[in-house]
């Protein structure tokens, strides 16, 4: 049986569930307990589990992020919530130079089972400094695993993964999906890391697409004269190649877009992976479309001026026929 629930109660599903099931998972992070964290997320986690389990932190994200690593090395199971993506920034040291080389550097002796969960993306007029999707920097640093999450069903079953799983994972919900609806199961279910999956099956072209831009293409798909297929990675690190070579394959044809900025982000990266080992299943160059290579502006206008757009993919994919 299923249900339909909002995004952010997904997570909040996730979390409860998680912190229910296994005494050393814990949840801490700036106003995680009785506000119930930016978005509502953590809502009635503290007077559920106590202090003991649901803690507030100081507004340090070097200190959130350091605390994590320190916990899940000496044997607990934490989730550590930082209220915006674009603050892994300022927890830079330990989220880029030390959980995710943890347990490379002692020779595998110990381990970082840790999450760090921290809503991304543009489109609340947030500005520059909380506007970014940070996969891309995050991607390039090998040790973590990084999950991103584009439906309810996504969200919760993304997330109890990856609190379970061994390495240290970079959780990153969109902020702009928060109260979208889908469907999600009544009976407990987790979803694989490290696998994409076909969202909506097509013949002429692939869009390989997550998050808001997930939404956005298939919008763009129901504007163009072409059968698309929609590809969704779900998880950037590491990334299903071998799902979206068997689309293009199939289509010819691919379109990566992303909401991350196109110099140096992950719809380059993706086409290369792809162009590398398929090669010879191309009817047409791939196209990859992104953020404009600029600051998020605060201006709504503006912000949605620099974001892939619907009419933007749909022109992209219109491009290669």
């Amino acid at each position: 049986m299923t249900r339909e629930i909002t995004y952010v109660e997904a997570i909040a599903e996730a979390l409860d569930e998680e912190l229910s099931r296994d005494d050393d998972v814990i949840l801490f992070g700036e106003d995680v307990e009785e506000f119930g964290g930016n978005f509502g997320e953590t809502e009635g986690l503290y007077e559920k589990h106590g202090r003991d389990r649901v803690r507030n932190t100081p507004l340090s994200e070097i200190g959130i992020a350091g605390m994590a690593l320190g916990a899940a090395v000496g044997g607990i199971r934490p989730v550590a919530e930082l209220q915006f993506a674009d603050f892994a920034a300022t927890a830079g040291d330990e989220v880029f130079n030390q959980i995710p080389k943890q347990p490379y550097v002692s020779g595998g002796r110990l381990e970082a089972p840790l999450t760090i969960f921290a809503p991304s993306g543009a489109g609340i007029g947030a500005g520059a400094q909380h506007s970014q999707s940070v996969h891309s920097w995050l991607g390039n640093v090998p040790g973590w695993v990084v999950v991103t999450a584009t439906t309810p069903y996504d969200a919760k079953g993304l997330f109890k993964s990856a609190i379970r799983d061994d390495n240290p994972v970079f959780f990153l919900p969109h902020k702009m999906l928060s109260e979208t609806k889908g469907e999600v199961p009544d009976e407990e279910y987790t979803l694989p890391l490290g696998e994409a999956v076909v969202e909506e099956d097509g013949e002429d072209v692939t869009v390989v697409a997550t998050q808001l831009m997930f939404h956005r293409a298939k919008e763009a798909a129901a504007e163009v004269d072409a059968d698309v297929e929609i590809v969704n990675p779900r998880t950037f690190a590491p990334l299903d190649t071998e799902t979206i070579a068997e689309s293009v394959r199939k289509t010819g044809r691919l379109v990566v877009v992303d909401e991350t900025v196109e110099r140096y982000g992950t719809q380059g990266y993706i086409a290369n992976e792809i162009v590398e080992n398929e090669f010879f299943s191309f009817d047409a160059p791939p196209k990859t479309i992104g953020v404009k290579d600029v600051p998020i502006p605060l201006s709504p206008p503006l912000e949605q001026e620099v974001l892939p757009s619907a009419d933007r993919i749909a022109a992209g994919i219109e491009s290669l026929f």
